[in-house]
């Protein structure tokens, strides 16, 4: 593909007004023509008697609504106009009233292609790229052809990481950067995960409370009054095997792209860094297949309940195993901060504080001995709730706690429900310290980090208060200085600019042997856990 001509104003596919607005053309052709097709089907004449004489008049109603609906149409898209320029991006909407909506290049938090059903029967997508204001301000491009979409998608990833064109050639187009898969779902397991979520759990606990009210009170219109909740609870599972079908992970030098959806189907990119906080959950059914959900903050995503496109795009992986959870957190914080990832990840995951002993940790000393971990320290180095809890949280205070390495805070909650955050430090915006009359009492506090909005929500849990404290100081002074190594915005000036991960032949198919780059061993040797 050739490229365009650096700050020219393009336009969008002129099918896109269409492709937006068919509900508004099926909506006029079914006020016009419903009356009509149920007589057809009942045999009668199309017209009733009273509008015989009246069919010019009412074909020319119907034929001018439709003239100025196509004509609004086409008045969007030709006032409609995008340009990619001077480290921005700018949209141009509107005839009447114009809008200008534009963002920073090196700003931009995510970049994701979508297309629904019909586009993809047109062969178009939508381009949406998100800025950190909560999802409320998305530059949105509907419609361009698919290969438009990625090529200007592979430009803004390159102008946003620092890259200039070549003066020799302005025009020419930058190429999109290459990928390596990382994993893919099989749809199996996605059935399987939805059939033991917790929503089934409690639709079979539901089930079994009407059948025993039922067989009580003797009556069975109970079952009438499920038949919405069942529709629900049908179209929950739908949206979950949609959004979750065909899901695929792949790494690139431009971030992070994740692919999924069988009707819709959406590929995002997340650039490197952008992440702000990982959640790993599992409920209590999938601990049979040892599965684990995860879903991160974003800035520009907005919040959980936004709806139900902002939960799929906060969905870093749907369903996976322990390796795949160690992959995708692998991307998401290439250098773990401590000598033994593994074992320490895996106990904010899996472990608990061993009973009868107290529970050791990280040092409480300050900021310089605070967060490192001990090799000799057990259950990974988590620090636990005191046991003077247990009576508050009789089975979670051995499993709430929290750790530390040199580059992310690691808080693990839940004895049922197992939750394990991890915050970048960088990423830690402010922190505040909550204690209510029974903490006051027990002498414990919890810890809240604020992040972007999101479906995480970073939260130590009755943490004794002297750690508590000492943590809030600790995590303070570490992402101070951790927002001092970052010093720019720009994407290849924080990452590796060009990254070769090729697999090769282990005893253990879950590992990987990352080969580098010369410029990336350099990086290599500043952190040495570095991919």
């Amino acid at each position: 593909m050739t490229g365009k001509p650096d700050g020219e104003w393009l336009r969008v596919h002129p099918a896109s007004p269409f492709i937006r607005g068919w509900v508004a053309l099926a909506a006029i052709g079914f006020f016009f023509g419903r009356d009509s097709f149920e007589r057809l089907l009942q045999g009668r004449p199309l017209m009733d008697d009273m509008y015989t004489g009246r069919v010019p008049f009412l074909l020319a109603g119907g034929g001018l609504i439709l003239l100025l609906a196509v004509l609004g149409f086409i008045t969007t898209w030709y006032f409609t106009r995008y340009q990619v320029a001077e480290g921005y991006v700018r949209v141009n909407t509107g005839f009447l009233f114009k809008q200008q909506r534009q963002a920073r290049l090196d700003r931009v938090q995510a970049i994701d292609i979508v297309q629904p059903l019909l586009a993809r029967i047109f062969g178009l997508a939508e381009l949406k790229f998100e800025v950190a204001d909560a999802g409320e301000s998305a530059v949105r491009l509907a419609y361009l052809r698919i290969d438009d979409a990625r090529q200007l998608r592979a430009t803004i990833l390159a102008r946003a990481a620092g890259l200039v064109p070549d003066p020799g050639q302005p025009e020419a187009a930058l190429p999109e950067a290459p990928e390596y898969a990382v994993l893919s779902l099989p749809p199996s397991r996605l059935v399987g995960s939805l059939l033991l979520s917790e929503q089934s759990f409690f639709l079979a606990l539901g089930a079994a409370a009407s059948v025993v009210l039922s067989a009580v009170t003797e009556s069975r219109q109970i079952y009438f009054y499920l038949i919405p909740a069942v529709l629900g609870m049908a179209a929950a599972y739908w949206g979950s095997f949609n959004k979750g079908y065909n899901f695929t992970a792949a790494i690139s030098p431009d971030g992070i792209r994740l692919r999924y959806g069988l009707l819709d189907t959406q590929a995002q990119t997340l650039p490197p860094g952008r992440i702000q906080a990982v959640k790993v959950t599992q409920p209590p059914l999938w601990r049979i297949f040892g599965w684990y959900r995860m879903q991160v903050n974003v800035a520009g995503y907005g919040g959980p309940g936004s709806n139900g496109e902002g939960a799929s795009r906060t969905m870093l992986l749907p369903v996976g195993g322990l390796a795949d959870v160690m992959r995708m957190l692998s991307l998401v914080l290439p250098d773990p901060g401590t000598p033994d990832p593994a074992r320490v990840f895996t106990a904010g995951l899996t472990g608990m504080a061993p009973a009868g002993l107290p529970p050791a940790g990280l040092s409480p000393a300050g900021p310089s001995q605070h967060g490192v971990i001990s090799e000799e320290a057990p259950d990974g180095g988590f620090l636990t709730s005191p046991r003077r809890v247990r009576l508050l949280a009789p089975l979670g205070w051995r499993r709430n706690g929290f750790t530390a390495t040199d580059t992310a805070l690691l808080i693990r909650s839940g004895r049922l429900w197992r939750e394990l955050v991890v915050v970048p430090h960088q990423r830690t915006q402010s922190m505040a310290l909550h204690q209510g009359p029974l903490a006051r009492r027990f002498r414990v506090a919890d810890l809240v980090l604020h992040t972007t909005a999101g479906p995480v929500s970073p939260r130590v849990i009755q943490a004794g208060l002297d750690e508590a404290r000492d943590l809030f100081d600790a995590q303070a002074a570490r992402a101070r200085e951790a927002r001092k190594r970052q010093t720019s915005e720009q994407w290849l000036t924080q990452v590796a600019p060009a990254t070769v991960v090729e697999p090769v032949e282990t005893k253990d198919p879950d590992k990987l042997d990352h080969r580098h780059t010369p410029d990336h061993a350099q990086n290599h040797q500043e952190g040495p856990h570095h991919g």
